[in-house]
């Protein structure tokens, strides 16, 4: 169960300190990337039996498509990789995108860092790319996240990789003149 820390926020408008922590889009070449997928493996994928690998074959061509992003915290030894999140842009149709592979380090849980990424996921894909929508696959523990952050619930609840998920769908509220 997530920790019920303060966000990184809440601390520094209370004088608190923080950790430096940034957020920001990479690629499969960046030297995170391979942090990124060790994030994913341990927080998504192993639990429900599956690696990188079998990622890959379940969805051919995705990761290559995916828009990456990574919270990072600004570490003594270099920067660390504590959440990430990935954007399929134009899926399934043209302007539409999927939000997939959301997870922060269980350590970190509960201090706004998942909020943070799916904001910078959300300016990428209304700012930047012009989609109209989104809409991800939620674990159901994760639906309070999603609704919190103005995503509604879609359709019944279904099974995705042995847990329990609810299509989740977000659309921008129109921009004023």
């Amino acid at each position: 169960m997530p920790s019920e820390r303060p966000d990184c926020y809440a601390l520094a408008r209370n004088g608190a300190s923080c950790p430096m922590i940034t957020i920001r889009s990479i690629t499969t070449d960046d030297v995170l990337y391979r942090q990124e997928c060790d994030l994913r493996e341990s927080v998504l994928l192993r639990p429900i039996g599956m690696d990188m690998a079998a990622l890959a074959a379940e969805f051919p061509g995705f990761e290559e498509r995916f828009e990456h992003f990574v919270a990072l915290l600004d570490h003594p030894t270099g920067e660390r990789v504590i959440g990430c999140v990935t954007l399929l842009p134009g899926y399934p149709q043209p302007r539409t995108g999927k939000l997939m592979q959301m997870c922060v380090d269980a350590q970190r849980q509960g201090e706004g860092i998942g909020r943070r990424l799916v904001a910078a996921l959300e300016r990428r894909a209304f700012g930047e790319l012009g989609l109209s929508s989104l809409y991800c696959h939620a674990q159901l523990t994760a639906c309070g996240f999603y609704h919190n952050l103005g995503w509604v619930s879609s359709g019944p609840v279904f099974d995705e990789g042995g847990v329990a998920h609810q299509k989740m769908l977000f659309e921008p509220p129109p921009a004023e003149d």
